[in-house]
């Protein structure tokens, strides 16, 4: 086996190097093997293995075989990446003095949660003393659209034949809308701006009064679709569905009555 693995008595040549470092007390020593020709090796993989040796004298040697490959069982931080925490109120010698940063008095110096954010000691305070803005800049709900509008004017350059539909998902086909985000679960509404000569059939949750007016010249068909009803609680639901069927009565009874004199 030795014959395989060399050719000659020569054993390959060892270079040693020290490097020593500003504390008098610490030295690396890292051994590299030079290859000579006449030695005939085979293809060994060799992982990199660091190998520490602290003496009583307190030197540290540091042997580098081959470079390494990366595992899982090598894996750590890179060196001064971390650090140890901060030991505060662990006496002078965790290095922060008798206070620890805090000062001798005040409420910041005690334990507890201290002073909230934006607290200014009692006086007016800075988000109290700027001015507001309305609508959606000052953060306001009333400033959200609710719709999703769409012109009379762009509903004609689509291209629309007669007696097609007109929703939210023929315009998205279309390319008319691209709604995203938080406008993906608005309604649509058409708006009057422009005019149209084609009869479709329209599907929307509202129309302007001047879409319904010019839509109803060229007898479009027009179809408001219903909205998602507000919560209530199960009392005041009772309560309305009772008044609905109390003045859905009264109503048919003052027909009924309107009727009579006109049949006698």
């Amino acid at each position: 086996m030795a014959s395989l693995l060399s050719l000659s008595a020569n054993p390959p040549a060892v270079r040693t190097t020290l490097s020593l470092h500003s504390s008098f007390f610490q030295a690396n020593v890292v051994t590299h093997l030079r290859p000579n020709p006449s030695v005939l090796c085979l293809p060994l993989k060799l992982h990199q293995r660091r190998l520490t040796v602290v003496s009583k004298a307190g030197f540290a040697a540091e042997t580098v075989v081959s470079a390494t490959r990366l595992r899982l069982d090598n894996l750590g931080p890179q060196p001064g990446s971390r650090k140890r925490a901060k030991r505060k109120g662990r006496g002078h010698a965790a290095g922060q003095g008798g206070s620890c940063g805090f000062g001798m008095r005040g409420q910041k110096s005690r334990s507890g949660p201290g002073v909230r954010r934006g607290f200014e000691g009692g006086q007016m305070p800075l988000y109290r003393r700027i001015p507001k803005l309305r609508g959606i800049a000052g953060g306001m709900h009333a400033g959200l659209p609710k719709y999703v509008p769409v012109n009379l004017k762009d509903i004609a350059e689509a291209g629309f034949q007669e007696g097609e539909e007109v929703s939210l998902e023929t315009l998205k086909k279309k390319g008319l809308i691209n709604p995203s985000g938080r406008e993906r679960k608005l309604p649509l509404k058409i708006l009057g701006d422009g005019e149209l000569s084609v009869k479709l059939s329209f599907k929307a949750r509202s129309f302007s009064a001047s879409a319904k007016e010019k839509l109803e010249s060229v007898g479009c068909s027009l179809t408001v679709l219903p909205g998602r009803k507000k919560w209530v609680k199960p009392s005041v639901a009772k309560n309305l569905a009772r008044a609905d069927e109390y003045f859905a009565k009264k109503r048919a009874a003052a027909a009924a009555a309107a009727s009579e004199p006109t049949s006698a």
